[in-house]
């Protein structure tokens, strides 16, 4: 097993991690309805930068996590649930063990449980009152 060592190893974890998200039977649904095959390319470029800021702390992402999640809840009728970060956070783990080992790997992992505990939380917070299910 190999060790996150570079931007080429964030962006083969990150383009693993979404080809298996857009086959996933939950999933799936979510991100291919708010991204075209055009949109792909670059939002994998984007959050490679996300997770190369995160893991090496490169200042190189743009943009605002927080805005986009509450804006496909909204999208969703606000129909994102816990089960949808909890998806997520096991596709992501699964796909990081089957490439990667070693601290900046554990790191992912552990950074990854923070950001959807905090991003599920925020995506409810702005919910309107009328939509707190």
């Amino acid at each position: 097993m190999k060790q996150i060592e570079n931007r080429a190893d964030v962006n083969k974890l990150v383009s693993e991690f979404y080809r298996i998200v857009r086959k996933d039977d939950l999933l799936g649904p979510v991100f291919n309805h708010h991204l075209t095959d055009e949109q792909w390319p670059p939002h994998i470029e984007k959050l490679t930068d996300f997770w190369v800021t995160s893991l090496f702390g490169e200042a190189c992402f743009k943009g605002n996590p927080s805005q986009a999640h509450v804006k496909v809840d909204k999208n969703l009728n606000y129909g994102m649930h816990q089960d949808h970060f909890n998806r997520w956070l096991k596709l992501w783990a699964a796909t990081i063990d089957s490439l990667f080992e070693g601290a900046l790997a554990n790191r992912a992992k552990d950074a990854s449980q923070r950001m959807a505990m905090g991003q599920f939380a925020h995506v409810y917070k702005k919910r309107p009152e009328d939509c707190k299910h």
